[in-house]
C-alpha cells in the first residue's frame, strides 16, 4: 500500500486493538496526528466482534470486560454502554456440569458437602504434602488436591498448553483461588460487563480521530516508518520487530469453529469449559448470551488450542523460564530503539487482561504526551 510520504504524522500506531486505539484516542485528544495500521482487514484486534443476524460474535474468543481500575472503567464508558453481564462459566466433565470458579457450588457438586468447613476438610485431606513442587501437576495437587485437579484442571490445562501437566512449570499456577462461599461470579473486580453493540463499535469511536489503514503489514513499511511519523507505537510481536535476531519466542494459538444451531437454549451458560482430554476443544461459547439475546437460534464457537507456527495468529505467550529470559533480552533491545514505543500483549510478551492493556496504554500516553506538551 502506498502512503503519502509528504504527510508526516506524529505517531504511527501498529495495531488497531485496544492498546493502539487507547493510545490513538489520547494522542488525538492532545492534538496529535495518528496513523493506525493493522494487518487484518478489520479494527479491534482480538476483541473484534462481528454482527451476524443480530448477534455480536466474538470472533477470537470470549472477551468479558472486568476491572477494578476506576480510571479505566470511566474511560471505556465514554465509548460504550456496558450491560450487567456477569461471567459465571460452567465446566463439563464426563457427563456432569460443575460451577466455576472453584466455590461452594463446585464443592457441593463434587462431593455433596454443604458447609465451608466440610469443603476445607475434604481439600485438606487430598492436598499433596510437598515443599517444592517440581511441575504444574505437583503444584496443583498441593493447592487443591486430587479431585479438583483431575476433574477441572488437568485435561483443560494440557489441551490449552499442548503439554502434559508434569512437563509444565509449577509457577504457571502459583495460586488457585478457592472460595468457600456460594458465589459463581468468576471475577472479583468491581466493574464487569459487555459493551452493548459489541467491541467493534466501541473501538470505532476510540479511533475516530485517527487515520486508519487496514490490511497493512508493518513488515512491508518498517524500513520507512520514520518517514511516515515522528514516532512509532508498536503492539505487534516484539521478536518479529527485531527480525527474530535473538531467536523466536513461543506462543499458543487458537482455531475456531463457528456454526449456527437452531436451538434457543443451546447450553447452560455463555461459556462452558470442557475439561476432559477426550473432548478435543477447550470450550464452547454461545455468543447471544453475552447480550442476553432472545433469538430462537444460537451461534456457537468451539475453541481448539494449538502450537503457534509462522503465519498463525499468536494468542498466548508461553511464559516459561526459557521464553521469559529471551523476552527480557528483546525488551532490553526495545528500550534502546529510538522513537519506538512498545506495548500490548505481544509488544511486551506478557499475558494482559483487557483492562491492563488499556491501563498500560494510558501509562505510556501519560508519560509520552505529558513530556511532549510541557
Amino acid at each position: 500500500m502506498e502512503f503519502d510520504k509528504a504527510k508526516k504524522y506524529d505517531y504511527l500506531i501498529v495495531g488497531a486493538g485496544l492498546f493502539g486505539a487507547t493510545f490513538a484516542y489520547l494522542a488525538t485528544q492532545c492534538g496529535k496526528s495518528c496513523l493506525v495500521i493493522d494487518k487484518r482487514n478489520h479494527i479491534g484486534g482480538n476483541c473484534y466482534t462481528e454482527n451476524v443476524d443480530g448477534i455480536n460474535i466474538h470472533k477470537y474468543g470470549a472477551h468479558i470486560f472486568h476491572t477494578s481500575n476506576a480510571r479505566v472503567w470511566k474511560f471505556v464508558n465514554k465509548f460504550a454502554k456496558f450491560n450487567d453481564f456477569v461471567n459465571s462459566p460452567k465446566a463439563y466433565f464426563k457427563g456432569k456440569y460443575f460451577s466455576l470458579p472453584f466455590n461452594m457450588n463446585t464443592f457441593h457438586e463434587l462431593w455433596g458437602v454443604e458447609t465451608s468447613e466440610e469443603a476445607q476438610a475434604k481439600i485438606a485431606e487430598q492436598r499433596l504434602d510437598i515443599d517444592e513442587p517440581k511441575n504444574l501437576e505437583e503444584q496443583a495437587l498441593k493447592l487443591v488436591g486430587k479431585d479438583v485437579y483431575e476433574t477441572l484442571i488437568k485435561g483443560y490445562t494440557e489441551k490449552q498448553w499442548g503439554r502434559d501437566c508434569k512437563d509444565l512449570p509449577a509457577f504457571i499456577i502459583k495460586r488457585l483461588p478457592l472460595r468457600f462461599e456460594y458465589n459463581n461470579n468468576y471475577f472479583n473486580d468491581v466493574y464487569q460487563g459487555i459493551p452493548v453493540g459489541g467491541y467493534t463499535r466501541m473501538i470505532e469511536k476510540m479511533l475516530a480521530g485517527a487515520d486508519v489503514r487496514l490490511g497493512v503489514d508493518f513488515a512491508e513499511i518498517k524500513d520507512y516508518q520514520h518517514d511516515l511519523a515522528r514516532k512509532t507505537v508498536y503492539s505487534g510481536m516484539i521478536d518479529e520487530y527485531f527480525d527474530f535476531c535473538l531467536g523466536k519466542l513461543q506462543y499458543r494459538t487458537l482455531r475456531f469453529e463457528t456454526e449456527r444451531v437452531d436451538e434457543k437454549d443451546f447450553q447452560a451458560s455463555a461459556v462452558v469449559n470442557y475439561t476432559g482430554r477426550d473432548v478435543p476443544y477447550t470450550r464452547i461459547i454461545d455468543h447471544k448470551r453475552f447480550e442476553f439475546g432472545e433469538q430462537d437460534f444460537s451461534i456457537v464457537t468451539k475453541e481448539y488450542p494449538s502450537e503457534w507456527k509462522d503465519g498463525m495468529e499468536p494468542y498466548y505467550p508461553i511464559n516459561n523460564e526459557e521464553n521469559n529470559a529471551l523476552a527480557k533480552k528483546y525488551i532490553e533491545l526495545a528500550s534502546k530503539e529510538q522513537n519506538v514505543l512498545f506495548g500490548g500483549r505481544l509488544g511486551t510478551y506478557s499475558y494482559l487482561d483487557m483492562d491492563k492493556v488499556i491501563a498500560s496504554a494510558m501509562d505510556i500516553a501519560d508519560k509520552e504526551l505529558y513530556d511532549e506538551t510541557v
